[in-house]
């Protein structure tokens, strides 16, 4: 997260050492107004939505950081909606509390974080559109991609479902900050033994296999944050593959430079980071199984997604199709951070604030 600085050890105080009210994180440092938070709602999530409307964010020119999945505690969606709740002239409206608890606790969301310009919040809500999805604009998100009405949710007594919400301001871009990513307190950095560099390769994208791919990890009990999408440059495909251009001799009837700029310049790739316990390395790489999918064991990433096999590749002279790759210990998953993420973004490596219980099975 370039330009954040995750140094929240004080907070705004007055005598007495007691926080002023609203104050979450420590301002100074952080521009709150070229952040914001992104909400995808449950909706958004239920409808497998969050991908587009994420996309449309970014293709906006905004830079979309730091997604989080998480189960909604009750108070966070009251903190969000703060405004509405303690607002005693909406005479109308004595049930919102249980509204929101209905529509948020307990139930999936993403936040993510988005860096721009100064002026970032008005743009935003200018992009997500009206909270009537029926009245919002066409070419807004809520315009373009909202199913659901002011007028049904009323008649349902119920809160419209919109899909996505973002700080309205500087001060509520800090509140919501320190909601969704840790209230008021210090993020720890997090040592590469618990963090591991997920590369969803090019053949993954190609086969629309990206979001199957992570949903398997993270169903195995890792935490998948900072999702970011790459165009890679050549260099970057060289320095992750340096053992096997090292190792060039072992593979006499292949240019193996080649083949990488073959298979990777200028190819889209994800890149994800998934925390977890000590021993995560080998965990996932367990998960994802064998290099050769046809030899990767049925219950794995490639042994039940591949479809190519190593036999082919040496055959048709390039490298193995094979989905994914994750960090082979936390020397490989420090250099793959620097590799995909960028060295001077060690900020972006904040263990999130819900780290799910590690599954008891073997295989995170």
């Amino acid at each position: 997260m370039a330009g954040l600085r995750c140094d929240f050890g004080r907070r705004f105080r007055v005598s007495g050492g007691r926080p002023l009210s609203g104050a979450v994180v420590e301002g100074e440092g952080i521009d709150f107004d070229r952040w914001a938070v992104i909400l995808c709602k449950p909706d958004a999530v239920a409808r497998g939505m969050v991908e587009q409307v994420l996309d449309r964010i970014s293709g906006a020119g905004v830079t979309v950081t730091d997604r989080l999945n998480l189960i909604a505690e009750p108070w966070q969606p009251h903190v969000v909606y703060r405004d509405l709740l303690a607002d005693t002239g909406r005479r109308n409206r004595p049930d919102l509390p249980v509204r929101i608890d209905a529509a948020f606790a307990g139930r999936r969301v993403t936040v993510a974080l988005a860096h721009g310009e100064p002026g970032l919040h008005a743009r935003l809500r200018e992009l997500i559109g009206h909270t009537d999805p029926l009245r919002a604009a066409t070419g807004t998100i809520r315009g373009d991609l909202g199913d659901d009405s002011l007028t049904a949710a009323e008649a349902e007594n119920r809160l419209v479902r919109n899909l996505v919400h973002t700080s309205d301001d500087a001060a509520s871009a800090r509140r919501e900050y320190g909601t969704w990513y840790g209230p008021g307190r210090r993020l720890q950095i997090t040592d590469f033994d618990r963090c591991s560099v997920i590369l969803c390769k090019p053949d993954a994208g190609e086969r629309r296999l990206t979001d199957t791919v992570l949903a398997r990890i993270e169903a195995a009990g890792c935490t998948i944050a900072s999702r970011r999408t790459v165009v890679v440059q050549p260099w970057q495909a060289h320095v992750h593959y340096w053992d096997l251009l090292v190792d060039a001799d072992h593979f006499p009837d292949r240019d193996i430079p080649t083949c990488l700029d073959d298979a990777y310049a200028g190819k889209a790739v994800t890149v994800a980071l998934a925390y977890g316990e000590p021993g995560i390395h080998n965990q996932l790489r367990r998960l994802i199984g064998h290099f050769d999918p046809l030899r990767a064991a049925p219950g794995t990433i490639r042994g039940d997604l591949g479809h190519d096999s190593l036999e082919r590749a040496l055959d048709e002279k390039r490298l193995v199709h094979n989905l994914v790759h994750t960090s082979d210990d936390a020397d490989a998953a420090r250099r793959d951070f620097g590799t995909w993420f960028g060295a001077n973004r060690r900020s972006l490596l904040t263990a999130p604030a819900h780290i799910p219980a590690q599954p008891t099975s073997a295989d995170c």
